[in-house]
């Protein structure tokens, strides 16, 4: 004869027991698609775009970093031409002597190079920033910064060319002592002021690039926080409440267990005695 030992009995208390216990373990109420296929779904969806923000979020402080450096760089080089132009005005008298013409000279083409050491140098992770390479003087690439999950959410930005090659001061550089006099130091001054020009229209249009970066950063962390927050709400599991329903249904499978073997005794019993 067999006895039903009624295992099915508390069978529902153990399985939920065990469903608690696993969202307690892992935080999440959404552990397979069992527990919810449409909740699943949106959340792996929200997952995604949360992870192309925090890319995105990278992207745009990586291009900071960039325009930074950038920046800095030219504001070492304004800073360069800035004192040319002070030698520059010193030489355009006739009270300087010619020794002290030719000296002075020699100052300056000694700061046209620091500069151009400045522009070929000035990089970011292998991207040159102020001219096409460490040898080439050509304008740079222009960059674009991918700034957002779309394909045309890029912030772009525009070559530069900030050596003596592109500030047109090649002549400078490579004047001979012999013919600077006090007459070709003032036609340099011109120059000079158009490249100190072009330096500053380089920064703002650096300065531009960096705003709109920072701006875009700011709307990515803030989508980023609400996409992580939505997320949570969708997945994350009520610990407390999960506790309380594993004690709850814990309780009940050790009381079914309790009743299963005091029905099977009773029933054990009634069969002996048919038997007997």
């Amino acid at each position: 004869m067999e006895i039903n030992s009624g295992i099915s009995y508390n069978q529902s208390s153990y399985l939920n027991g065990n469903k608690a216990l696993e969202r307690i373990s892992s935080g999440s109420k959404l552990n397979s698609a069992s527990d919810d296929a449409s909740s699943l779904a949106i959340s792996a969806q929200l997952q995604k775009q949360s992870s192309g923000y925090a890319q995105s979020i990278s992207n745009v402080n990586s291009g900071v970093a960039l325009t930074q450096i950038a920046d800095q760089a030219i504001n070492e080089q304004s800073n360069i031409l800035d004192t040319i132009k002070e030698k520059l005005l010193q030489a355009s008298t006739d009270t300087t002597s010619d020794d002290g013409r030719a000296n002075i000279l020699k100052d300056i083409q000694a700061l046209s190079e620091q500069l151009n050491n400045i522009a070929s140098s000035t990089n970011y992770n292998g991207n040159y920033l102020l001219q096409e390479n460490a040898t080439s003087q050509e304008t740079s690439a222009n960059l674009s910064f991918q700034a957002g999950n779309s394909s045309s959410d890029t912030i772009e930005t525009q070559g530069i060319q900030a050596n003596t090659l592109g500030l047109g001061l090649e002549n400078l550089l490579n004047q001979d002592a012999a013919t600077f006099d006090s007459s070709t130091a003032r036609e340099y001054l011109e120059t000079v002021d158009s490249a100190i020009s072009t330096l500053s229209s380089f920064r703002s249009e650096l300065g531009s690039s960096q705003n709109q970066l920072e701006s875009s950063g700011r709307s990515l962390i803030s989508a980023y926080t609400q996409t992580q927050e939505a997320q949570s709400v969708l997945s994350s599991a009520n610990i407390a409440e999960e506790i309380a329903n594993f004690n709850k249904n814990n309780v009940l499978t050790q009381a079914g267990i309790y009743a299963l073997a005091q029905s099977n005794n009773i029933k054990q019993d009634a069969v002996i005695r048919l038997l007997s």
